[in-house]
């Protein structure tokens, strides 16, 4: 059954969170409003329109965009449209790999099998993918974030543990740096959610 929703109402909502997280000088800009419009039939689970718009309800978001789109303050916003017990939890990848100089392969657990031993798998965003490095701990290099969607795919597939991802990087670049087994099973986990390229910069 469809959810039924008011868009404006939503984007005014989207627009009071993000002044209040981010600042008097947040505001929405109108070629962004169909992007937001799939973003929102997603977080409501509006079945009738994520049929006509290919989204899946079972996968998770993949939202790619130029430096400055709003990727990251849209699902930081978006988030709190959902029940507090269901709602995704937001961590940049710079602070996972920060992490894991500091704690080392209990990270990968942290965030994949670990986060599945609750009341039910744990949702997360992973933010700006692409911005951490491969790390050494105790000399061991390791690609943190290809390590943790590995393990959160096999979660996905067992017990649908949804994950969500911004990054500004393209396919190429994302098989590139993290292997061609990690975004083949990308492609099973995320419905590709892109901002235009030519997207402006609106840090001002």
């Amino acid at each position: 059954m469809a959810n039924p929703y008011d868009f404006n109402t939503c984007l005014k909502i989207i627009e009071r969170k993000g002044k209040e997280l981010f600042g008097g000088h947040f505001r929405i800009h109108d070629e962004d409003h169909e992007l937001i419009a799939k973003l929102l039939v997603y977080i409501l689970k509006d079945e009738e329109n994520a049929q006509k718009h290919s989204i899946s309800l079972h996968k998770g978001i993949l939202l790619s965009g130029p430096v400055g789109c709003g990727k990251t303050s849209l699902m930081s916003i978006l988030r709190f449209f959902q029940p507090g017990d269901n709602r995704y939890i937001m961590k940049s990848c710079r602070d996972v790999s920060f992490e894991f100089i500091q704690d080392g392969y209990l990270v990968i657990t942290k965030y994949s099998k670990q986060a599945f031993n609750q009341d039910k798998p744990k949702a997360c965003c992973f933010d700006d993918l692409g911005t951490e490095n491969n790390l050494k701990y105790y000399g061991n290099e390791c690609n943190v974030m290809a390590e943790i969607l590995l393990s959160r795919y096999d979660l996905f597939v067992s017990w649908q543990m949804v994950t969500h991802i911004t990054t500004n990087l393209n396919s190429s670049e994302i098989e590139s740096l993290y292997g061609i087994r990690v975004r083949s099973r990308m492609r099973e986990m995320f419905n590709l959610i892109n901002f235009d390229t030519g997207a402006k910069d609106k840090r001002f």
